[in-house]
């Protein structure tokens, strides 16, 4: 199921949400102009877990919060910023956009942490916004239950627009990556597919958890026919 749609509109401006957009993209925009030299960058800013826990310095720090600005390529840039996009400007108006970067960053870490913690001697390093937007995930779980998200089914090669309940996407979701974590302990894959799944997991659940810390307690507004504006 790609997403396409929630049917929550935002009260008010997600500036965090598409500066995280912007910087993404021109970051990936400039990791393809320096051709073969971006593999070397994604293995100096990317979170190599055995050199991680080699050398705990503030350098290897810092990879945790790098590492979430850079992208594999166009369908893994296009597929979390579509997801951030959908998500994450409810988020943030219910958060308030300074709570909401801190949120986005730290599910990013322990995101990355989680990934850590479950393939401890991989050289590979780590890169992507997925475990940031997990805990985004998490959070619209728990602030907007009774949401509803329309996704694009292929069906025998004909496009289907569902509507379904953001509790059924996201446990979907939920419960595709914990199936594909499993798999990659029990064939001992440090990535199962090329993709980092408990780094997902510890996100979505830092969010899941987080968000009660971070969501704002002021009363719900009316919200707006337009998306952002009321005129």
């Amino acid at each position: 199921m790609i997403p396409l749609q929630d049917t929550i509109p935002s009260r008010s401006l997600p500036l965090v949400n598409w500066m995280l957009i912007a910087l993404n993209v021109l970051i990936f925009l400039m990791m393809l102009s320096f051709g073969p030299f971006a593999e070397r960058i994604v293995f100096l800013l990317g979170v190599v877990p055995l050199r991680l826990l080699a050398y705990p310095d503030l350098a290897q720090a810092f990879t945790l919060i790098t590492s979430m600005f850079l992208h594999g390529g166009w369908a893994h840039l296009f597929s979390n910023m579509l997801a951030l996009y959908i998500f994450g400007d409810n988020v943030e108006d219910r958060m308030g956009s300074w709570r909401y970067l801190a949120f986005y960053l730290i599910c990013g870490i322990v995101a990355a942490l989680t990934h850590v913690l479950f393939n401890p001697t991989s050289r590979i390093p780590t890169i992507g916004a997925s475990g940031a937007i997990s805990g985004v995930l998490g959070a619209y779980l728990v602030l907007f239950p009774r949401a509803r998200v329309i996704t694009l089914l292929p069906w025998f090669f004909l496009p289907w627009f569902v509507e379904v309940p953001a509790v059924t996407y996201v446990g979907i979701w939920v419960a595709s990556q914990l199936l594909n974590g499993m798999l990659a302990i029990v064939t001992g894959a440090q990535a199962f597919g090329g993709v980092a799944w408990w780094a997902h997991i510890g996100g979505f659940f830092a969010g899941f958890v987080l968000v009660f810390l971070f969501a704002s307690r002021r009363p719900v507004r009316r919200t707006y026919p337009d998306e952002y504006f009321p005129w």
